[in-house]
């Protein structure tokens, strides 16, 4: 008797496993919160809301993790360094970044797997965003 195959288990992706837009937003939100009270990363918005900025992070975020791809389809390719480059991220500002994006992370309650994941990845972009010295 044939034995009909079986098409591949899709792996589920970061973005699914954590909760999805949801989860995302929820970081992202927390994240912007503490950012409109830091003098060193809120001039780096210019716009007088953080709406816009936080729904890109948003976006990008959950792209990234194997969600929607909308940002790709409204803002292109990320191009993350080019899109910073008109601001001085220095080491203060890295550091208050992934500071409000700790307390951002430690609240979504995530599996410690899921949290380190989505924590390496956090670290290794704020690093990459560095473009000033001091």
């Amino acid at each position: 008797m044939n034995e009909i195959p079986q098409p591949p288990l899709r792996q589920q992706t970061l973005y699914e496993l954590i909760g999805g837009e949801k989860t995302f937003r929820r970081l992202v939100h927390r994240f912007y919160q503490g950012v409109a009270d830091d003098p060193e990363l809120r001039a780096m918005y210019p716009e007088e809301d953080l709406g816009p900025a936080e729904e890109r992070l948003t976006l990008f975020l959950m792209q990234y993790w194997g969600g929607p791809r909308t940002y790709s389809d409204e803002r292109g390719h990320p191009r993350l360094r080019m899109r910073h480059a008109p601001f001085a991220v220095n080491r203060a500002a890295h550091d208050a970044w992934l500071r409000h994006m700790r307390a951002a992370v430690d609240g979504l309650g995530l599996e410690p797997d899921h949290e380190r994941q989505l924590w390496d990845y956090l670290v290794y972009a704020a690093a990459s965003m560095v473009n000033t010295p001091g």
